[in-house]
């Protein structure tokens, strides 16, 4: 998983606070991370609908949905897309002992124990919502914390 799942993860975070736009640049600040880096992780969560993007002076980026209509899979697949982790390369038909393409008909025990893990984690994302995350944050740095955010988010200084 790349490390942008994280930051887009912390950004859907921070923008459950939002009122108004906040641009990519102050979610950068925010998390102290390059503003060109973060931008790209806006764009995808943008292209897969889970943010919108506001154009123009007061731009900037906004939840498309309620917190909790947004899964932890949904963000994850925005940045790294839907593929599944493991690809099974049938190494079993390789080498001396190689078995042939026709005895092969059904996934191996590694393949079969790598899907069941890939489907296994993607149902645990699917039934984690932005929403439980930043109920978690606030349970860990207090309940006053999506206040706290969104007033430094529209504040004009850091």
């Amino acid at each position: 998983m790349s490390g942008g799942v994280e930051w887009a993860l912390h950004c859907c975070v921070a923008l459950t606070a939002a009122t108004e736009p906040v641009p990519a640049v102050r979610l950068a600040e925010l998390h102290d991370v390059s503003p060109s880096y973060l931008a790209k992780q806006l764009q995808e969560l943008s292209r897969a609908g889970l943010v919108r993007s506001v154009q123009g002076k007061s731009g900037g980026y906004l939840l498309t949905r309620p917190a909790d209509q947004i899964t932890v899979l949904e963000v994850v697949e925005a940045i790294d897309g839907p593929s599944a982790a493991f690809v099974c390369t049938e190494v079993r038909q390789r080498g001396p002992l190689a078995a042939s393409p026709e005895s092969c008909t059904a996934p191996c025990g590694i393949a079969r124990v790598m899907y069941e893990a890939d489907h296994a984690w993607r149902q645990a994302l699917r039934r984690v919502t932005v929403a439980d995350l930043l109920a978690d944050a606030e349970r860990a740095q207090g309940p006053q914390l999506r206040d706290t955010l969104r007033g430094w988010l529209t504040s004009t200084h850091g």
